[in-house]
């Protein structure tokens, strides 16, 4: 899925105190059951998308024989499939990897190109949530193209006609390469009359095989997140979950309560590559290795329990390097208590190594989020009386 530090806010926003740790118990995973994608978005971060790499049903099973446990310890335990384009692995397959599973959430995060009526019955009978990724109207979307460069717009929207007709809930997950206000008085409306229950904006990242910048003007970030705050003060209609979670903060933080938003232990967030390598903390860096760290999987499920690789986290060097980078966070932010510390994937991709502080990333969605929210609190700032 799924930051830190650096300019002014309201002194008090650093009021989280403690060393952070990863917890042995995930809320969730994420399993990769096929690497191969049907679209090559000019942002993608995924090296192997080109390849049909299915994940064997003896890989699930091993995750599950750990998840199992830990979904009878929780009233809510999630397993996210996503790709390359989870629906890519077919049906039949997709049903063979879940069955082992019990007690669990079962989320799919697609594009949507593939979803049909047979899809709907599909989701219906697993009970599947379903992450729709859509970039807003047709031109903004203009970056999710097939391989042959063709625009895969109108897909989508069949994809979600179809969710409609079915009458299956969807939550959106919207990726934004140009924030701007302009922007958000576009993307609100859009969402809302698409249908989703609740929406997700990833500014995108410079990680993975994207190299494009995101270095954006501040000024532009700042306005796309307060435009979009006032979009959704106006009309309520779906979860704005970055929003909502950046309003609840400032309100814990001004009645005394912020410790108590982030948690104290890091989510491990395991993701279970399609050959049942385990990546910890950022799924962004699956599949991926560096001279200087290695391979950035900490064990296989094959050949080691899903619960004894988390627990042994700490003993991956470049783990340790990003805990410390996390306390260097700590130390020199005034934003740690509401991002936690810049996440592994941006510090690595952005800075090659993982003890650095602020990011792109962090001033995109989270720095200039919080200043958005805030500038939508405080109309003097904005100058436009609203």
């Amino acid at each position: 899925m799924v930051d830190a530090t650096d300019t002014d806010v309201p002194a008090g926003v650093a009021q989280y105190t403690g060393m952070r740790g990863i917890s042995a118990v995930p809320s969730y995973v994420i399993l990769q059951p096929t690497t191969l994608c049907n679209l090559d978005c000019a942002y993608c971060y995924l090296p192997a998308r080109k390849f049909d790499r299915r994940m064997p049903v003896e890989v699930a099973a091993a995750t599950a024989a750990t998840v199992n446990a830990w979904a009878a310890e929780r009233d809510r335990f999630s397993v996210v499939w996503h790709g390359g384009e989870p629906l890519a692995a077919g049906r039949e397959h997709l049903a063979a990897l879940m069955a082992p599973f019990n007690g669990v959430e079962h989320h799919i995060q697609t594009n949507a190109t593939l979803i049909d009526d047979a899809w709907c019955d599909f989701f219906r009978e697993h009970d599947v949530h379903i992450g729709l990724s859509v970039d807003g109207p047709e031109a903004r979307t203009a970056l999710r193209v097939d391989r042959a460069g063709r625009e895969a717009y109108s897909r989508i929207v069949r994809g979600a006609e179809a969710l409609r007709r079915h009458d299956i809930p969807f939550a959106a997950l919207c990726v934004v390469s140009d924030p701007s206000a302009e922007l958000a008085r576009e993307l609100y409306p859009y969402f809302r009359e698409l249908g989703c229950y609740a929406l997700g904006i990833n500014i995108e990242e410079h990680e993975g095989v994207n190299d494009r910048s995101n270095a954006y003007a501040e000024a532009a970030v700042r306005g796309f997140w307060a435009e979009l705050t006032a979009q959704w003060r106006t009309d309520r209609a779906i979860e704005l979950r970055d929003v909502e979670f950046a309003i609840r903060y400032a309100g814990a933080l001004l009645h005394g309560d912020a410790d108590a938003i982030l948690p104290r232990q890091m989510d491990p967030i395991p993701t279970i590559a399609h050959d049942g390598a385990v990546t910890l903390l950022s799924p962004e860096l699956a599949g991926f290795s560096s001279p200087h760290y290695g391979d950035f999987a900490t064990g296989n499920v094959l050949h080691q329990p899903l619960d004894e690789i988390v627990r042994r986290a700490g003993e991956a060097a470049w783990i340790g390097e990003y805990l410390r980078g996390v306390e260097a966070c700590r130390a020199v932010c005034p934003y740690f208590g509401f991002c936690g510390g810049a996440h592994a994937a941006n510090r690595y991709f952005e800075h090659g190594r993982f003890d650095g502080t602020v990011t792109e990333h962090c001033r995109n969605s989270k720095i200039h989020l919080m200043e958005g929210v805030l500038d939508h609190a405080a109309p003097q700032h904005r100058g436009d009386g609203r």
